[in-house]
């Protein structure tokens, strides 16, 4: 096969600007030295191959290469004067897919323009990239871009809280409001998007016959960071622009993390873990992960939109809560609807917390993110007496006696309870904001 040479030397000709047959050519003839009659065809091949909303990669089109028995033949024919004869050195331009036109991202088309317009210079833009993993393989904390903690949960699993350091989390704000911010998410979409919230979550399920409610497992560490790079290059970054940008927005956790991990965890919870977190993901703590996540998240809520509309239901997602409802339709078929809805999750690369699915009808409480939703949403009772009687023993034994959990910012995490309530229920958030206003804090 080809020298190591040619082969990314002809495919950064074919990448490197208009994508039409004449063009790349032009630009493969101009690589090669000459007019090769077997150059015309294979870019023909190309185009059709590479039909798609998302440019490849370079590694993509060395591959495509290897694998044409037209080029093949062209080499094994022309083997002792194939050469490069001249490296095309100017950048790529912006090439969004369609759906990206629309956007107004700025256009970043080298390294060096993105370092600028993160204001770093290069070599700090390769560090906080971290491309070749350098920080999940060295055993100095302080040397890697996060601070962590590993939660238990519940179910035995865990949770790691990926705390960004101040200087990449300011370059992570800098990108979800100059580039993320600019992208619609989807109609269904509902978590982390201004002008949405729990409420609207939850509002086309309210007074339906049957409620169907779904969650994902391990939402924003199975987004990978090829997955985020290819975000990215949708939306028409050059791939040396585009992996910089995923790298900047991803994390690979290093070993000694685990070491604060509490010694009741169990092994094989920990075990996996470890090898979940350990590939570049997005990190659950970063400003830039929820709405990634959200658009990484389109496509199955396009897919997901469609199979409820052939149901007659309704669809909305809550971050990695899912929900569906509908009429006697969607009641008689929801299991095996549900099964359906499985199945295209798991074909975009979202897997189902199974244990977590539940059908509810409506002689049953109807729950979704916490709140109930049989005919209105509202907070459950038992939610809203456990909060009201840890205020109660506030006012009568001081808050210190009612920090069980040894929350950092009591009083804080109690406010937020309370601004919970009253975004849904004014009337019953009044009565417990009355009461937060009577206890001590000395």
């Amino acid at each position: 096969m080809p020298n190591p040479t040619l082969l990314p030397a002809l495919a950064r000709a074919f990448l490197a600007g208009d994508q039409s047959v004449d063009a790349i050519v032009a630009r493969a003839s101009e690589t090669l030295g000459r007019k090769w009659q077997w150059v015309r065809p294979l870019a023909r091949r190309y185009v059709t191959w590479s039909a798609g909303d998302i440019r490849p990669r370079v590694r993509d089109v060395i591959d495509f290469f290897s694998r044409d028995p037209g080029f093949r033949r062209a080499w094994s024919k022309h083997f002792e004067v194939l050469r490069v004869a001249r490296w095309l050195t100017e950048p790529r331009r912006m090439q969004p897919a369609p759906a990206a036109l629309q956007w107004d991202v700025p256009a970043i088309e080298s390294v060096g323009a993105l370092a600028d317009w993160l204001e770093v210079t290069p070599d700090e833009l390769l560090w906080f990239s971290d491309l070749k993993g350098l920080a999940a393989k060295s055993r100095r904390p302080q040397l890697g871009h996060y601070h962590y903690r590993v939660l238990a949960k519940k179910s035995g699993a865990i949770r790691l809280i990926e705390a960004p350091k101040s200087r990449i989390k300011a370059l992570q704000r800098r990108i979800l409001a100059g580039i993320l911010d600019r992208v619609p998410a989807h109609a269904a979409a509902h978590g982390f998007v201004p002008g949405r919230s729990v409420q609207t979550f939850i509002a086309p399920h309210l007074g339906r016959r049957v409620v169907l409610k779904m969650d994902l497992s391990d939402f924003f560490p199975s987004i990978s960071g090829a997955r985020v790079q290819t975000i990215f290059r949708m939306l028409g970054y050059p791939e040396s622009v585009a992996d910089l940008l995923g790298g900047i927005c991803t994390n690979s956790v290093p070993r000694p993390a685990w070491n604060e991990a509490d010694g009741e965890i169990d092994p094989q919870h920990l075990y996996e873990a470890r090898m979940l977190y350990q590939r570049p993901h997005l990190p659950q703590g970063a400003p830039t992960s929820p709405a990634l996540a959200n658009m990484c998240a389109y496509r199955v809520d396009c897919r997901l939109a469609g199979l409820a509309a052939s149901a007659g239901a309704q669809y909305s997602r809550y971050a990695d809560d899912l929900a569906f409802s509908g009429g006697e339709d969607l009641e008689r078929s929801v299991e095996r609807f549900s099964v359906h809805a499985a199945a295209v999750l798991l074909e975009e690369g979202f897997t189902v917390n199974h244990r977590k699915t539940r059908i509810m009808r409506q002689g049953v409480r109807q729950r979704l993110a916490g709140l109930v939703a049989n005919q209105h949403a509202n907070i459950a009772r038992a939610d809203f007496d456990r909060l009201k009687a840890t205020l109660h023993n506030c006012v009568r034994q001081g808050a210190g006696a009612q920090n069980r959990n040894a929350h950092p910012r009591f009083r804080a995490h109690l406010d937020g309870r309370i601004g919970w309530v009253e975004s849904v229920n004014p009337t019953k958030g009044r009565r417990l904001r009355s009461m937060f206003e009577q206890i001590s804090w000395k």
